[in-house]
C-alpha cells in the first residue's frame, strides 16, 4: 500500500486543523510502513494505538473549534466522530483477537476512515470556520 501524501486536497488553510490532519497522516504512514515492513505486532499495536488516540484528541479540537464559532452540523460531526472512534476500537479489538496481525485490508480501512473524514465532514466544517475568521 502506498503512504498517504499530504497535498491541497487534505489542505484548508487553517493552521490548527492542518497541524493536526498531518500528524495524522504521518502516524498512518508510520503504521503503513510498519505493515510493510513486518515489524513486531507490538509494534504495530503501539503505533495503532497512538493513531486512535492522536484521532481521539484531533476530534475534541476539532469540536471546541466548531463549537467556538457556532458550527450549525456541530451534532452531526460530533456523531462522526463518535462513530469513527468507535469503528477503529473495533479494528484493534480484531487485531488482538487475531494475534496482534494486522492485515492490508485493515490498513486500506484505516484509510479510507481517515481521508474520507477529511475530505468529507472536516472540508465542510472548515470552510464555516474559514467564513467565521
Amino acid at each position: 500500500m502506498k503512504d498517504l501524501v499530504w497535498d491541497n486536497m487534505l489542505s484548508f488553510g487553517i493552521d490548527e486543523v492542518d497541524d493536526d490532519h498531518r500528524k495524522l497522516v504521518g502516524l498512518f504512514n508510520i503504521l503503513n510502513h510498519s505493515v510493510t515492513g513486518e515489524d513486531a505486532p507490538e509494534y504495530l499495536m503501539a503505533v495503532l494505538e497512538e493513531l486512535i488516540n492522536c484521532t481521539a484528541w484531533h476530534f475534541s479540537h476539532e469540536e471546541r473549534l466548531m463549537l467556538k464559532c457556532g458550527f450549525e452540523e456541530y451534532a452531526k460531526h460530533k456523531a462522526e466522530h463518535r462513530k469513527l472512534i468507535k469503528s477503529a476500537k473495533g479494528l484493534q479489538k480484531k487485531i488482538l483477537l487475531a494475534g496482534n496481525h494486522v492485515e492490508g485490508e485493515d490498513v486500506e480501512f484505516l484509510e479510507r476512515w481517515l481521508t474520507e473524514h477529511i475530505i468529507t465532514a472536516d472540508m465542510k466544517m472548515c470552510s464555516y470556520l474559514a467564513m467565521e475568521k
